[in-house]
């Protein structure tokens, strides 16, 4: 197995960013993003520090419309691995041994997973000031504060001290566009406010949360969205709808607080506790930073 990494390089020496996509083989999304902005103009003219993209690091997962590898493991979890371990193991420990070393900013794109969809958020560590400081200037459309799962490239960076985001837009095996913009234009205004490139990026209105919780399937059945990711909604407001197969019982999903969707479930099909609605609660709204 073969991981491409392209390096873009400046003309004197700054910070160096990492951009990587494909740690789940299904999030195309990422790799797109990623894709786009080396075949782009971007990172043409750097006046200073370097770029190492990677678009694909899952290439197995990638060719078999998998999150994990063949062996049922996931690369993201299985930081910072060991070159005698499984497949996904040895991955993690090519990233953390010959890649990581050399970076002082990582940005990881993903998506929402299985039937999922993420509206465009970037997530960064509590207590890592550098992270969110970064993620105001990255200005996606939400921003959260999460805490990195165990074993996972975030944890490492923050053990590491490597600022580290991720950055979830869309959902597995689908290519959105607004959310592969908004992870471009994020990646600019991270590069404008290092003078890592020449121009000028307009602030936006983005919102920051400090919690957000998951509302899960009462009773297994048909699944019908009422609102969607990216929408407000109120206390005890219907945003959706679970039906029995057999037309004799509908059970209405209502919302649990004040809040804003920050993802939604698109399978049609679903069983009790599944995830159907994430609320992000407890916000403020701010300007990018650039």
């Amino acid at each position: 197995i073969e991981i491409y990494a392209h390096i873009f390089r400046g003309k004197e020496p700054g910070p160096r960013i990492l951009l990587m996509g494909g740690v789940h083989g299904d999030e195309v999304n990422g790799v797109e993003i990623v894709r786009r902005m080396i075949t782009g103009t971007l990172f043409k003219d750097l006046n200073k520090g370097s770029i190492i993209a990677i678009p694909l690091l899952n290439v197995y997962g990638f060719i078999n419309f998998s999150r994990e590898l063949m062996d049922g493991k996931d690369v993201n979890r299985s930081f910072p691995g060991n070159f005698k371990g499984s497949l996904a193991s040895r991955i993690a420990r090519t990233i953390t041994k010959k890649i990581m070393p050399e970076v002082d900013l990582l940005i990881d794109f993903h998506t929402g997973g299985s039937n999922r969809y993420n509206y465009p958020q970037i997530r960064y560590s509590s207590n890592d000031a550098q992270s969110l400081t970064f993620a105001r200037i990255f200005g996606a459309p939400c921003t959260l504060v999460k805490d990195p799962i165990s074993r996972s490239l975030r944890q490492f960076c923050f053990k590491e001290e490597i600022s580290c985001l991720v950055y979830e837009g869309g959902q597995s095996l689908h290519l959105d566009e607004y959310s592969i913009s908004e992870a471009i234009h994020g990646v600019e205004r991270i590069l404008l406010s290092l003078a890592m490139i020449d121009g000028e990026c307009k602030q936006k209105n983005c919102f920051y949360f400090e919690k957000a919780s998951w509302i899960r399937a009462q009773v297994s059945g048909i699944f019908k969205c009422l609102k969607k990711s990216g929408q407000m909604t109120e206390m005890n407001e219907l945003i959706g709808e679970l039906y029995d197969p057999y037309g004799l019982k509908k059970t209405e999903v209502r919302a649990n607080r004040d809040g804003f969707i920050l993802a939604h479930n698109n399978c049609p099909v679903v069983h009790q506790g599944d995830a159907l609605f994430n609320i992000g609660y407890k916000w403020e709204e701010f300007k990018s930073e650039v």
